[in-house]
């Protein structure tokens, strides 16, 4: 069994001890990859172009060279092309934006989407600690947001982990809020926090995203690399077999029918638009893309994405 498996007593809820074990299965998530591949239901749509690097010094272009690292000041002032020459940084900024509204607590298989959410970040951070990478992030739920200054180290880690281990979200505490409004608001404390050239992990369902959380998105991946994670439950996607199912959220009940061959076509065609908006949305900024069911694990679908190397 995978070491990220969940057992039924974290399948509603995340424990520190549950994510701090995490760290053995980070050693196999490499976040300095240069190569980061968009991947949506099994296909690589798009490349994450490798940022995280600094300026070095510039030479005379010869063949070959990307077109995008002319380095135009030099060659307006000498009339003849020259390529900027770049070295990986020794450190970065990694952040996570964890999305812990109500609609995240929802989960028919294996695990809620906030716990799978909850563990990628916790696997993101530690692979980052492992690699020197300070770490930090923005929580947000139902009209509350947290920022967490970003942090070097085990410590930075396990603060991070406490966070969200304690986050109200848990406790169903918070109250209900427009999601847009949510979203929006999340968005923005992140551009603020988020500085150029960092790497920036979006963990969340993207449901009720507006133009406002949509424009702060794009303006984050003009000067970061981002990949965006979007979490589901497979019920989300597909209506079980026709019937009537009684389903809770944990605190309210409803039945669902899904009988009716018109309204399945059209709750599998909502779902597929979302994920079509969103990963159009990312093919536009420039962002990497994934999808991770609540069935699967985290480590897996990020090391799909990042091309970091697999546990055996």
């Amino acid at each position: 069994m995978s070491d990220t498996a969940i057992d039924f007593n974290d399948a509603v809820r995340v424990s520190v001890p549950g994510l701090v074990a995490l760290n053995r299965s980070a050693a196999g998530l490499s976040l300095r990859t240069r190569e980061v591949r968009a991947h949506i239901s099994g296909e690589y749509l798009s490349r994450f172009k490798g940022r995280g690097m600094e300026f070095a010094e510039s030479r005379p272009y010869q063949p070959g060279d990307d077109v995008r690292d002319l380095h135009w000041r030099v060659m307006a002032r000498t009339g003849k092309p020259f390529t900027k020459l770049f070295r990986e940084e020794r450190e970065r900024p990694v952040f996570v934006w964890v999305d812990l509204r109500q609609r995240m607590f929802f989960g028919t298989r294996n695990a809620y989407k906030s716990v799978v959410a909850a563990r990628a970040a916790a696997l993101i951070a530690w692979a980052a600690s492992r690699h020197g990478d300070r770490i930090g992030g923005v929580l947000f739920s139902d009209g509350s947001h947290e920022e967490i200054k970003p942090g070097r180290g085990k410590a930075a880690v396990l603060y991070l982990i406490r966070r969200l281990v304690e986050h109200p979200a848990w406790e169903h505490q918070a109250a209900p809020a427009h999601d847009e409004h949510s979203t929006r608001e999340a968005m923005i404390r992140l551009r603020r926090v988020v500085r150029p050239g960092s790497l920036v992990f979006l963990l969340s369902d993207f449901a009720n995203f507006d133009a406002g959380a949509e424009a702060n998105m794009t303006q984050i991946a003009r000067r970061s690399e981002v990949l965006s994670m979007l979490i589901y439950d497979q019920l989300e996607r597909e209506l079980p077999p026709p019937g009537s199912y009684r389903l809770s959220d944990g605190e309210d009940e409803f039945v669902l029918d899904a009988a009716d061959a018109e309204y399945r076509a059209l709750y599998a065609e909502r779902f597929a638009a979302r994920i079509a908006h969103v990963g159009a949305l990312a093919r536009r900024s420039g962002m990497s893309f994934l999808t991770c069911r609540t069935d699967e694990d985290p480590l897996r679908v990020l090391q799909q994405g990042l091309g970091g190397p697999r546990q055996r």
